[in-house]
């Protein structure tokens, strides 16, 4: 892969941490690493948690640290970089999935990857956090929804690049690009479908370095939390973080997990939410609440990932109350979304019932209930509203102000791959079904943009 043009885009992953600052119960975690210790790309440090600070005098640095009593590494190279994590984990759960019948591309080129400071300068603070940019820049963060890598129905061609090559111009065009990986980046190992049917238990696995994929399309974060992420159990789970890692993409979604960013400068704090053990708990409302006003504290914007909702062609409308699928509580989107935008949350992103559904403006903070599927190689089920997805970017400033943004109507070919949809279907049902669900929402335009003004 060749280096990244300079100047292309400035993220830092400069935390990612246990929000609680305790490790969660060892019989109730996955063997994932260090309990409560994530790892991020760029960390180092068998299991253990490192804090890099890194200043212009490696001297400086040293005498620094240790009069805070901190753990210090620096840079082999001595060029600025550092990254600091928290890996939560959770226990086994989950289940369904879906099934289905693509197209192949080609690109080429690279981005920057999340250890670029913007500053020249990356420091992770052992404590207190950095202090609030109070920036007036305008970030574009970016959101897509279902994406499985792989499974036993097949990989997609060319590393797993032919998933996202229609769509890498755009993918890459963000300053943060986040999708929801549903499914590991793993081999062997048991699952959680083994002695199951195979036409009611689906569990997807691509191998590890597969994962070098999103970033080479442009995708820079993924959620974990979802009902795929332990299809290979605690060893797929973690081989999955590692193959992150290695591919220098961050994730989030774990047990009490926040990973912060830096994004051109503005501090960007990302949580996943999902019914399953291994994630935070999207039932668990009063808890959410507590873990996104912890994050408030520690960062500019707070943008919440949350997988829930029911499944189905039929299921784009977003009802009032919880919602049931395979007979599991899956969250009360509605309720979840309001209540951590009343905790601080900016930016509330949606996943989980693989069709599109609307967009509301809550006390001026936008919520997207559910992009539909992204990318799937024979893993998702294709025709009508399930063939319907969308790539939403928000222009957001760190006070949390909406500057406007853009839902990029996408269809998916067989065997379930993206491309840019001309005739901007998703949009049009977005745009109606956000009129017949909110009372307030954001006006589509016929191409997808929208401004931030009521």
């Amino acid at each position: 892969m060749s280096d990244p043009p300079p100047g292309r885009r400035h993220m830092h992953v400069y935390r990612a941490t246990h929000a609680s600052g305790a490790h969660p119960a060892s019989d109730a975690a996955p063997a994932t690493g260090d309990p409560g210790v994530s790892r991020i790309p760029g960390s180092q440090g068998g299991g253990r948690l490192w804090r890099r600070i890194v200043v212009v005098s490696a001297a400086l640095a040293v005498v620094a640290a240790l009069a805070a009593g901190a753990w210090l590494t620096l840079s082999d190279n001595g060029n600025a970089s550092g990254t600091a994590a928290g890996k939560a984990s959770g226990s086994m759960g989950g289940s369904a999935g879906n099934g289905g019948g693509g197209n192949t591309g080609a690109g080429g080129g690279a981005k920057a990857s999340p250890g670029a400071a913007s500053d020249g300068v990356a420091l992770v603070s052992p404590s207190p956090s950095p202090a609030p940019s109070h920036s007036s820049t305008v970030i574009e963060i970016g959101w897509v929804g279902d994406t499985t890598p792989g499974s036993q129905y097949g990989l997609p061609p060319n590393g797993g690049r032919a998933l996202f090559a229609n769509l890498r111009a755009k993918l890459r065009a963000a300053d943060l690009m986040i999708a929801n990986l549903e499914g590991t980046y793993s081999a062997g190992g048991p699952s959680k479908c083994d002695g199951k049917s195979s036409n009611t238990c689906f569990a997807f696995q691509a191998p590890p370095a597969s994962a070098e994929a999103l970033k080479w399309a442009g995708i820079d974060l993924v959620n974990l939390a979802n009902n795929h992420a332990y299809d290979y159990l605690a060893r797929g789970l973690q081989q999955t973080t590692a193959a992150l890692t290695q591919a220098h993409v961050a994730a989030t979604g774990l047990r009490d997990q926040v990973t912060l960013l830096r994004v051109r400068g503005v501090r960007v704090a990302v949580i996943g939410f999902s019914p399953y053990p291994w994630s935070p708990n999207i039932n668990d409302i009063v808890g959410a609440s507590r873990l996104v006003r912890r994050a408030s504290h520690e960062a500019d914007l707070v943008v919440v990932l949350m997988h829930a909702g029911a499944e189905g062609a039929d299921k784009v409308h977003t009802p009032r109350g919880p919602e049931i699928a395979y007979g599991e509580p899956r969250g009360d989107p509605r309720a979840f979304a309001h209540a951590v935008v009343d905790a601080g949350a900016d930016l509330v992103l949606g996943s989980g019932p693989h069709v599109v559904r609307g967009i509301e403006r809550y006390k001026d903070r936008l919520i997207a209930y559910s992009l539909g599927n992204f990318a799937g190689w024979h893993t998702f089920a294709l025709g009508g509203n399930l063939s319907l997805s969308g790539l939403l970017t928000v222009r957001i400033d760190a006070q949390g102000q909406i500057h406007g943004g853009r839902w990029l109507s996408l269809t998916l070919d067989s065997p379930g791959v993206p491309r840019a949809d001309g005739t901007a279907a998703s949009a049009r049902l977005v745009r109606q079904l956000s009129a017949e669900d909110f009372a307030h929402t954001y006006a589509l335009d016929a191409r997808g943009f929208f401004t931030g003004k009521p």
